[in-house]
């Protein structure tokens, strides 16, 4: 279903939740928006072949519920990312993010990800060619540099050709991009972390939102980062540990709203996720939805707190997620309460 755009004035890309593949779905996103209102989702990326020539639907479905939300796309040709920006504009998506940072081989096949920061003009072509497609905003996830190229003049040129053809946001990757030797889980953690060059950007690119990302765990280092840039970007993190994000409304939007305890999130999750079994049918051998494809985003929700081996115990158990019954996630809560007490 083709929506119109969302119209509601956006907040600021201040604090964001990275695209992350496998993780980051419309489930995801929709038990993230149940403990931060303003911070931004982002989507798994989509590549610009499985839109023009698959199942829109299916990859550009989501929520009303999850804006501000972005949908990051894969690719390289201008004439596919513009159709495929164009979608998702229709779809009502609230900004288009092009993929310059993955670095699994994978994506280097298809010629796109990480080593498109070896072609910086092409990736200004394809950016000129999805704003002159869109209204919304077209922004760039990169990282600082690929392979052996140490140079910091490396992700300054680049930031530089994109910022002429129009771009203003970019997103920082604070590490190189190892294409050969490295899988994409060592690229997040081998590559060392050189968040001044982040900071560097900044500096030499004043007029540009530059957002920071990588490796960023806590409230500390969120606020450390802000000192020098326009925002931060958490990945990891905020899905291992999502109710880091509870504080993030009041501490970076100003929002007094109260902040719902972890009950609570789980309580605002249960309509949606009988929704979602209703209108799907409950997962089995012929198709459906499958309640530990909702259930499984939320894992982390008691990290850091007693009992939270029992609830991931009891979301995890295959006999009682089999059974499709959301009020398992208030089982899995009530485990808790005895090693809390």
């Amino acid at each position: 279903m083709i929506r119109s755009q969302h119209s509601a004035k956006l907040p600021s890309r201040r604090l964001s939740v990275a695209p992350m593949m496998d993780w980051t779905d419309r489930h995801c996103r929709m038990f993230h928006r149940q403990i931060t209102r303003h911070t931004w989702m982002y989507t798994e990326m989509v590549t610009t072949g499985a839109l023009l020539h698959g199942d829109v639907a299916r990859h550009l479905n989501f929520n009303e519920e999850e804006h501000p939300v972005a949908l990051q796309l894969g690719g390289s040709e201008p004439a596919d990312l513009a159709k495929s920006a164009r979608l998702g504009e229709q779809w009502g998506y609230d900004e288009i993010n092009l993929n310059c940072g993955c670095p699994s081989e994978r994506v280097q096949k298809g010629a796109f990800g990480a080593c498109l920061m070896a072609e910086p003009q092409l990736v200004a072509d394809c950016v000129k060619a999805m704003r002159d497609a869109v209204a919304i905003d077209v922004t760039v996830k990169h990282r600082i540099g690929i392979d052996d190229v140490e140079s910091y003049d490396f992700v300054r040129d680049f930031v530089g050709v994109i910022a002429d053809a129009g771009c203003a946001t970019f997103i920082v990757h604070a590490r190189n991009a190892i294409l050969k030797g490295l899988s994409p889980k060592e690229n997040r953690e081998i590559p060392p972390l050189k968040a001044e060059y982040a900071y560097r950007l900044k500096h030499d690119f004043p007029q540009l939102e530059i957002i920071i990302n990588g490796g960023i765990k806590t409230v500390a280092e969120i606020d450390a980062h802000l000192q020098h840039v326009d925002g931060v970007m958490l990945g990891r993190e905020a899905y291992h540990n999502p109710y880091l994000m509870a504080d993030f409304d009041a501490r970076y939007y100003g929002d007094s709203t109260p902040v719902k305890s972890r009950a609570e999130v789980l309580q605002a999750m249960l309509p949606y996720i009988a929704d979602q079994l209703a209108r799907y049918g409950k997962g089995n051998a012929g198709g459906g939805l499958r309640l530990n494809s909702i259930t499984r985003h939320m894992l982390g929700l008691m990290t850091g707190m007693p009992g939270a081996r029992a609830f991931r115990q009891t979301l995890s158990d295959s006999r009682k997620l089999a059974l499709g019954d959301p009020a398992l996630l208030m089982e899995a809560f009530a485990r808790t309460q005895p090693l809390a007490a």
